[in-house]
């Protein structure tokens, strides 16, 4: 059966497909546009996942996958393990409802009192005290930071410590200043798998699109290769 297809009222006449239709079309173009691709069978939804809220295909390009990281987080979520997140942005857009099935919840702790305090006292930022109290408190869980290339810089830190036990870091904090630092140095660490990405850009909506993505695998509902 064809997509039912509705026009939206504007001056110019344009032709719209159903809601359930959209997302199938848009997972068509993307495919088309992307063309040849390294990425694996398990890897390529992740990405298509980025490129859908982004609409970068460069953004989409950078990603880099540890070769354990799709079936570590899988495995994580499932294991109902939490998800550690930089700001309350990502908190809200990850599926909260999907990840609490397999009995994990996501978990920021920006805005605790205490994390605000320690930041002050320390000359430190926020986001730093965060993943300190993260390895305190949640052992084992998955961290996506979009946001603060500083707690990615802690996180490994703590990690090669020896502080913190962690399953999968989705570090892909955008902007200018330590961004592209920080993304190497979890690329470098070697102990945790990770997915990441090469350059400035990131930011909520990619931390959010792989979390997202990784509950739609773990649920079985992942796009397949085409």
């Amino acid at each position: 059966m064809q997509p039912k297809q509705t026009l939206l009222p504007t001056s110019r006449h344009v032709t719209v497909l159903a809601p359930e239709a959209i997302e199938v079309e848009s997972f068509r173009i993307i495919e088309q546009e992307m063309g040849p691709h390294d990425f694996s069978v398990l890897e390529w939804p992740v990405v298509q996942r980025v490129i859908h809220s982004t609409a970068d295909f460069d953004l989409g390009s950078s990603l880099v996958f540890h070769p354990r990281a799709i079936e570590a987080g899988i495995a994580a979520i499932r294991s109902g393990c939490d998800v550690v997140v930089d700001v309350r942005m990502v908190q809200a857009g990850i599926s909260a409802a999907l990840l609490e099935r397999f009995g994990g919840h996501v978990r920021c702790f920006m805005a605790d009192p205490d994390v605000v305090e320690l930041a002050k006292v320390n000359g430190t930022t926020r986001a730093i005290q965060c993943v300190r109290k993260a390895a305190q408190k949640v052992p084992g869980a998955i961290y996506a930071i979009g946001n603060a290339p500083t707690a990615l810089l802690e996180l490994v830190r703590l990690i090669e410590d020896g502080e913190a036990s962690v399953s999968l870091v989705i570090g892909v904090p955008v902007g200018f200043v330590a961004a592209v630092e920080s993304k190497e140095q979890l690329r470098t660490q070697g102990l945790v798998p990770y997915i990441t990405n090469h350059g400035r850009k990131g930011g909520t909506p990619v931390a959010v699109s792989i979390v997202n993505a990784l509950l739609r695998i773990a649920q079985g509902r992942g796009e397949p290769a085409r």
